[in-house]
């Protein structure tokens, strides 16, 4: 599946014609990601909004006839005691990632960062690199090894194509050889094109199917909760974090500020999903949802009665409802790479492959400090400095 973010116009604009970059109005950027659904939201105006230590702004790349091509949202982060910044653009920018020339994309960039005091830029290319089906990765488990190890059911040429064309212009791709960095490497994506909830039904395993049926018997209600909800949200959430081993290390605060944000942008955008069970609730989830895409963000459960199941009816609501708003794909986010059945982090990724989805290693981040004097020394000063934090 071939991931391009440009318009069919843009598409087939002259390859000949050079491209230049220039900071854009909200309502620009916004009119261009109207045109260009598949665009994350992370590289919505509101995400930066959401990142208040980041300084931002909004560029677009254009030809000579003022024709837009691309944009991006840029977020900076300044390096303590310098007047230099990181430059990040997470999950973007919003271009056409299968242009052969890929210099008039990158280098125009590069130059409006040098003038706005960058001295690195992170990129997250939209390409998926490699698609694992759920059944391919079921029947590969064992001792030690890893998603890497399974031969992929698809590779996107242009994923493909694109890491080369990164790596010998001397862009180094993020994280391990198997995972992400601020962004997960692999991600869980349902598939929802031309599909109906009976067909969803059908695309879960027989233990999920069997979940979702207890949780119906036992009462389980799912319903969409308020601003007001966060705290007990939150409350879930480090309970979930104990109890399986990870930190994601945000505030209650944070997720206050994500939801106000987000839905002051448009109505709906996050949303709060609650499982509740004799009047309690079990379980809370997010859901994000912008342009064609959705995304299930953050989930939290309580650790007792959990036999009635309140994760799996939340996500079976989750799933049907971005159905009913034209999704796409619904995106799961974060899996590990492991296959191994011993490993803790395994249980995420044997629960979202009941679901019948795919496995997508992302092309994930790429990395370059801007030519320059001293700035290959202060990219390396930061990543040590990020390191402590």
């Amino acid at each position: 599946m071939c991931a391009l973010l440009a318009t069919p116009a843009q598409r087939h604009s002259s390859p000949d014609r050079e491209l230049s970059v220039r900071p854009l109005s909200v309502p620009e950027y916004q009119r261009f990601l109207s045109q260009n659904r598949n665009a994350s939201f992370l590289q919505y105006p509101s995400w930066a909004a959401v990142k208040d230590l980041w300084r931002s702004e909004r560029v677009g790349w254009h030809y000579p006839n003022g024709e837009m091509a691309g944009a991006g949202l840029i977020l900076y982060r300044q390096f303590p005691g310098t007047r230099k910044y990181f430059a990040y653009l997470p999950e973007g920018p919003v271009a056409d990632w299968s242009d052969p020339r890929i210099d008039r994309w990158l280098e125009p960039l590069r130059r409006h960062l040098r003038a706005a005091g960058a001295f690195a830029v992170r990129i997250g290319p939209a390409p998926a690199y490699r698609r694992w089906d759920a059944a391919t990765l079921k029947s590969a488990t064992g001792p030690g090894r890893q998603v890497s190890d399974v031969l992929a059911t698809e590779v996107d040429p242009v994923g493909a194509a694109l890491a080369d064309r990164l790596r010998s212009r001397g862009w180094k791709r993020c994280g391990g050889e198997d995972d992400g960095d601020a962004q997960p490497r692999h991600v869980f994506r349902v598939p929802l094109a031309g599909r109906s909830v009976d067909d969803l039904w059908s695309g879960l395993n027989q233990e999920w199917r069997r979940n979702v049926r207890k949780a119906e018997k036992s009462g389980v209600e799912t319903i969409l909760g308020t601003a007001a909800d966060l705290p007990e949200f939150y409350r879930l959430l480090r309970i979930t974090e104990e109890r399986d081993g990870f930190r994601l290390g945000r505030s209650l605060a944070y997720y206050q500020q994500q939801y106000e944000a987000l839905n002051a942008e448009a109505p709906g955008r996050m949303r709060l999903y609650l499982g509740i069970h004799q009047g309690e609730i079990l379980a809370a989830h997010t859901m994000i949802v912008a342009g064609s895409r959705v995304w299930y963000q953050t989930g939290a459960s309580a650790d007792h009665r959990r036999e009635v199941r309140p994760s799996n009816a939340l996500q079976w609501r989750m799933m049907r409802d971005a159905l009913v708003l034209g999704a796409d794909e619904y995106d799961m986010r974060g899996v590990p790479s492991t296959l191994d059945p011993d490993e803790r982090s395994f249980g995420l990724l044997r629960w979202k492959l009941g679901t019948g989805g795919q496995v997508v290693e992302t092309l994930g981040e790429w990395e370059t400090p801007m030519n320059g004097y001293g700035n290959a020394a202060l990219y390396r000063a930061f990543q040590a400095y990020l390191a402590r934090r």
